[in-house]
């Protein structure tokens, strides 16, 4: 991201149920007042969880999603990163799916860009990609693509799922991305994770 980039994601369309919601730890998008503590920043997400659920968390509970909500930040938005990190937590005990997304200048054509991003042509999947064109009403058409790819540490394939988007009027272009080797995780967060990519927005401060 140059110095002379100003557009940043916009978040204020998307429902907070079942995100919590990490923002950026650098970039155009500073980091917020809550951070600074990050320890704090996840015992008080934990309390708003079983809060907002109508949930008893017992003796341990508070401590066990406080300390697996700080785990997730420190492993997919650490210090110095500039991409927003929405978990996904149905129940506050849940494994959270990371989904990430960033932003950044446009610099190719719109299709060789939404390619790219969306990793369509990525000669390390087990089987051909799945993509689709898809349509936002705040970034208008972009492509989605759905596929297995390998570890190298694991027998587990890992399904990954993303979204690209080009906004020629701002020169940007935004990427969300998950993955994760619980297939049946990816899916059953599938509507979700659709009506996020439908709610994140850009927005020129």
């Amino acid at each position: 991201m140059t110095e002379h980039f100003f557009p940043v994601i916009d978040i204020e369309d998307i429902d907070a149920y079942p995100w919590s919601i990490l923002p950026p730890r650098s970039g155009v998008d500073p980091p917020f007042d809550e951070w600074d503590d990050i320890r704090s920043w996840c015992r008080q997400e934990a309390e708003d969880l079983w809060l907002d659920r109508e949930l008893n968390p017992g003796p341990n509970g508070l401590e066990f999603v406080a300390d697996t909500l700080e785990r997730c930040a420190e492993a997919f938005c650490p210090v110095g990163s500039s991409h927003w990190l929405f978990l996904h937590i149905d129940h506050p005990t849940d494994l959270p799916l990371p989904v990430m997304a960033a932003i950044g200048p446009s610099t190719k054509p719109r299709d060789e860009t939404l390619r790219e991003l969306t990793l369509a042509d990525d000669p390390q999947a087990v089987e051909p990609p799945v993509v689709k064109r898809f349509a936002s009403p705040k970034l208008g058409e972009g492509l989605t693509v759905f596929r297995y790819v390998p570890q190298e540490d694991s027998r587990h394939l890992l399904a990954c799922v993303r979204y690209a988007w080009q906004i020629p009027e701002h020169g940007a272009d935004i990427v969300m991305w998950t993955a994760t080797e619980d297939v049946a995780r990816i899916m059953y967060a599938a509507d979700d994770l659709e009506r996020l990519a439908r709610s994140v927005g850009i927005f020129v401060p």
